[in-house]
């Protein structure tokens, strides 16, 4: 049985994309969802704590979500890894949100907000090891990540390859949601490969597989619980 593991916390200032260190006591770790502007606090974190990074892994493709991949998996000699519905993402990450391309022709908040950070929306990079994953329906896939027991449970909606990451932490069980579930609200579906059906499926057959008791750490926003989403989530009421 994998020892607890400990989160720390990296929030990106493109879009408040919260990037996730998870650590076993000996040392590995994975960090989950590498935002525009993550890399130096994520790789300082990384070496301040003497840990041992086994891989970068992303809830989902979106590039608020995967914009310093490159650098972190580049800086620390890892791959980046996704399920593999998403991956086409990582290689265009402006048009597959319909949103122009990278060659300085991409619009809308996102490139802005970039810009604003004196981020250059011309400067993505792919990273150069993807690895991807599958998940079965309704099974909670072990990932073979040293000592870490994290788990894999697809969580279709908000992208179609969107995953709910589990883990035991040292205060109990925990969820990494992506841009699937947030305190007192859900992701949005709007945005090409976005699916409201696929979304309420997951919400009704996919979120019950997930421990009663879980804390749950979305990809935007503060924590919150399992518990507290069923009491006063709109989208989780009855």
């Amino acid at each position: 049985m994998p020892s607890p593991l400990s989160l720390r916390t990296v929030v990106a200032p493109v879009f408040g994309a919260n990037c996730y260190v998870l650590s076993a006591p000996g040392g590995a770790c994975v960090i989950v969802d590498t935002g525009a502007g993550t890399a130096q606090d994520v790789v300082a974190l990384v070496r301040t704590h003497a840990l041992r990074p086994v891989a970068v892994l992303a809830t989902h493709g979106h590039v608020d979500h995967t914009w310093d991949a490159a650098a972190v998996c580049d800086e620390l000699d890892v791959p980046l890894l996704l399920h593999e519905a998403d991956a086409y993402r990582v290689a265009d990450p402006f048009g597959t949100l319909g949103l122009g391309a990278s060659d300085g022709s991409a619009t809308g908040p996102l490139a802005e907000a970039l810009r604003a950070m004196g981020i250059d929306p011309r400067s993505y990079r792919e990273p150069s090891r993807v690895v991807t994953f599958t998940t079965r329906p309704g099974v909670a896939d072990d990932l073979d990540l040293d000592d870490l027991g994290l788990r894999a449970l697809h969580a279709p909606g908000h992208t179609e390859g969107s995953t709910f990451y589990l883990v035991e932490l040292t205060n109990g069980p925990a969820v990494l949601t992506g841009d699937v579930l947030f305190a007192g609200t859900i992701g949005r579906t709007d945005l090409p490969g976005g699916d409201s059906a696929a979304m309420a499926r997951t919400l009704r057959d996919v979120v019950p597989l997930v421990a009663p008791d879980a804390r749950l750490f979305p990809g935007h926003g503060p924590a919150t619980s399992l518990g507290a989403e069923r009491r006063s989530n709109p989208f989780l009421a009855g």
